[in-house]
């Protein structure tokens, strides 16, 4: 059973307001992703907006890809075995960085809201921060996908269609 939940959200761009309620949005995100997977004890997790030339470089420095991206995922844990945050005895996640210019873009392109983007890319990128993984394809994509549209449909955040795309597109 989960005891507490810290989101720790930061605005590292200056390009793009972030809309009202996001990071209220944020935090339900990561809290029902959490009870969802049946999460035990208290966790801590990061969440930092970024444009796209910030995202752009971590991509570079930490996947050797140079161009932006949505969002990266930096787990903490191994295993389901996170490190402790000594003053507060939670377990410590990880890192999520979304890029507001793409999920802008991406809203758009989808047909969505930004809202349902973003709740989309938190909720993919818990998933991340809890060991989930879907570079290798097959049935971990659809087990990912499948975590993913419970959760955004408990949420309300229900797709209205398939939005897949080619990413060279």
């Amino acid at each position: 059973m989960i005891k507490k939940v810290k989101v720790i959200i930061s605005n590292d761009q200056k390009e793009i307001k972030i809309p009202t309620g996001i990071r209220l949005l944020i935090r339900r995100c990561c809290t029902a992703v959490l009870v969802n997977e049946g999460f035990e004890g208290s966790a801590e997790i990061s969440v930092r907006f970024v444009d796209d030339e910030g995202i752009r470089e971590l991509n570079k420095q930490y996947r050797d890809t140079d161009k932006s991206t949505d969002v990266l995922s930096f787990p903490l844990g191994i295993d389901g075995v996170y490190d402790i945050n000594k003053d507060t005895g939670a377990q410590v996640l990880g890192d999520i960085v979304i890029s507001i210019e793409h999920a802008f873009r991406q809203a758009k392109r989808y047909g969505h809201s930004i809202q349902r983007e973003i709740g989309f890319l938190t909720v993919h990128s818990m998933l991340h921060l809890l060991g989930y993984d879907h570079e290798a394809g097959g049935l971990e994509i659809v087990r990912m996908r499948e975590r993913e549209e419970t959760v955004l449909t408990q949420m309300g955040l229900k797709r209205n269609s398939s939005y897949y795309m080619d990413d060279e597109a």
